[in-house]
């Protein structure tokens, strides 16, 4: 997931897309304590992008007031 395209979102859509990384980040902490994860770079990569989620929605919000 590339910033640029997460500054041409909504806000809305921008949160529902952190309600699913968040849920998706529970998920493969389940598979890693059950010892099912197989790709254990998404955990990394999903991190990387709820912080790039909220820095743009932190920017938005800096932005608009």
């Amino acid at each position: 997931m590339k910033a640029a395209d997460l500054k041409t979102k909504s806000t809305d859509e921008l949160k529902t897309e952190l309600l699913e990384l968040k849920k998706e980040t529970l998920n493969l902490r389940f598979q890693k304590a059950s010892g099912q994860l197989e790709n254990t770079a998404r955990v990394r990569e999903v991190r990387r992008d709820i912080a790039r989620i909220l820095t743009v929605l932190g920017a938005q919000h800096g932005a608009g007031g």
